[in-house]
Order: C-alpha cells, then structure tokens, then sequence
C-alpha cells in the first residue's frame, strides 16, 4: 500500500487553522496575518509537509521560474569569465532565492536563440524575463512585449518602449572621472570608450567630455575599445603613438583600464606619478590591477537584485504600470589616480 505523505488537512488541524488558511500561505498570498503565517509555517516543519508544487502551478497558472537572459556576451562561456554578467547572475540569483523562484539562464546572440527565447516565454515555460543586453539595437525586448511577457530590462532600452527598467546614470559616472582627473591637475586627458553602439558607453563619454568642456578642455582624444583587458591594452598603446604628452586617461571599464595600465607599465610610465588612470565599475579586476584602480562604482549586485524585485513584484500585481529605478554612481578613490 502507498504511504501518503501529511496533507494540508494534517497541517491545519496541527496549526489550528483552516484548510484554506494553509493553502494561503503555501500560496504566498499577501493578506495573511504574520501571527498566522507563522504558526503555519511552524506546522509544516512538523508535520515535514511539502507542497505539490505542480498542482499549484495548474492553479496559479505560474511557474515559479524566470528567465535570466543575456545577449551580447559572446554567445558561450564569456558570460561565465566577465566580471559584470557574473554580478548581475549573483545579483539576481541572491534575490530570487529568498522568494522561492528560480532562474533559468539563457543566452540570446544569434537570431535562432533570440526566437528560441521568445517561443520559450511565449509558451509560458518562464513566468517572466529579466534582460540583460549590450546591444543598443537589441530587438528582444520589443518582441518579448509583443508576445505578452513581464519583462524588466538591466539599462534602457534602445528605443523607448513601455518596459520596466534598472539603470546607472552613467553621464554622471563620467563626470565624476574627469573631476578627479582635473583634481589632480592633468592637463592631457584622453579616454578609452566601450563601444561605442553600446548606450551605456556613449553616456560615460559624454558626461565625460561634457565635463572636461565645462573645465576648459574642449578636445579629449578618444579610442574605441571593446570592454576587454585586451582592447584597453591595444587602445592605450594607440593613445601613447598619437598623444605620447597624455598624463590622465579615462577607461570606460575597469578590465580595459587594467589592459592600460599594463601597456603604462611596460613603457617605463609610473601609474600615477606620470599618468593617472581611472577605471568604471569597480569590479573585481579593479582590485587586481597593481596598482590598485581609482574608479567609478556602479552597484551591479544591487541593481541586478532591484530588476528582480521589479519583474517579482509586477507578477503579483500584473496591474503596475511599467517602472525605471535609476542607481547613482560613486567615485571609488584608491592608487592608479
């Protein structure tokens, strides 16, 4: 004979409540007494009840699963090696599991996984989407709207779009580098920008400019780079070629300014006696670099978390209007400048 395990009749008569109180809390509805929910909870643990989360699934018609999707990493284990994919997962991942959802991943970087996502939502294997792109043209998020999906974006959209959102005033981060660059009197100042199709990296270089202007600099040499230590090494040799004077460089990430300081080093250049550098993000290759990088904060772990609290929060209430929730940067002072 099959052993049936305790029911919620079983954790009702334990809790002394009503079945329907139980199934409430198992439920997570709101409305319930915290005296209540307690002394529920205390009759599940004794009881060793566990709820049929499939059933209940057929009821709320939720999955208890979101997916984390990311587009522009490389498309394979790149979003497992950068710094910044890496916060926004552990961002995420930390604020789902104090709520009972779980992310699923999913990489977006080809037109076949774009349609493999879509369809995926689309069919309500996911009750939800966080997106989380580089792409300023990036079609997801219009699509995902069409297709009926909660979705909350990591940055603004490229295009304005009725989407929820979690952004950094980058512009702002930008002109908190060139105040430091200026308080440390350099009179050359050049800057390696991410790329340049990306929205994040147009705005750190224009508040970046926009502030040198402000301060009597109207010419920043700039250089292209591709948010890699690699690129940021490549860039900064370019900017010594054309402007060997150069005693201050902005990086608009902190993997290139480590790939900057390297390229310094090599020349003989003291970092930051003959060119200081100042990074963004403050991420962990800002503490690796030798020395030790000057740069602007961006919270990714705590950004990552409110884009969860933000779509968890639009599916208990499918009536909120679409929200942006806009972190400002700091200035992280250490070595390097």
């Amino acid at each position: 004979m099959t052993k049936v395990g305790p029911t919620l009749e079983d954790v009702a008569r334990i809790a002394g409540v009503s079945r329907a109180t139980v199934s409430r809390v198992v439920n997570g509805t709101r409305n319930v007494d915290p005296n209540l929910q307690e002394t529920v909870r205390n009759a599940i643990e004794q009881t060793g009840y566990t709820p049929n989360h499939a059933a209940r699934s057929l009821v709320t018609r939720r999955t208890g699963t979101v997916a984390l999707v990311i587009s522009g990493a490389g498309g394979g284990s790149d979003v497992f090696v950068d710094p910044f994919f890496g916060r926004v997962t552990a961002g995420v991942v930390d604020f789902l599991r104090t709520r009972g959802v779980h992310p699923v991943l999913m990489l977006a970087d080809t037109d076949r996984t774009r349609a493999d996502v879509v369809e995926f939502l689309r069919q309500g294997s996911a009750d939800g989407a966080l997106l989380v792109t580089t792409h300023a043209a990036e079609s997801l998020p219009e699509r995902l709207l069409a297709a009926g999906v909660p979705t909350v974006l990591y940055a603004r959209p490229g295009r304005p779009l009725p989407v929820s959102y979690v952004d950094l005033d980058h512009q702002a981060g930008g002109r908190l580098a060139a105040a430091r660059l200026m308080e440390l009197g350099c009179t050359t100042v050049g800057a390696i920008s991410g790329p340049l199709d990306v929205l994040a990296s147009q705005d750190r270089l224009t508040g970046f400019r926009e502030a040198m202007a402000r301060n009597g600099f109207p010419y920043v040499p700039v250089v292209e780079g591709g948010f890699t230590a690699a690129s940021g090494h490549a860039a900064m040799g370019r900017l010594l070629v054309e402007h060997p004077e150069v005693d201050g460089v902005f990086a608009a990430n902190d993997l290139m300014a480590q790939g900057a300081v390297d390229v310094l080093l090599e020349h003989g250049l003291r970092v930051p006696q003959d060119v200081a550098v100042v990074g963004f993000d403050d991420s962990a290759p800002a503490l690796a670099c030798r020395p030790p990088l000057t740069t602007v904060r961006q919270p990714v772990e705590a950004m990552a978390a409110k884009m969860a609290e933000v779509l968890v929060t639009s599916l208990e209430d499918p009536e909120q209007r679409p929200t942006s929730v806009i972190f400002e940067p700091e200035l992280v002072i250490r070595a390097s400048a």
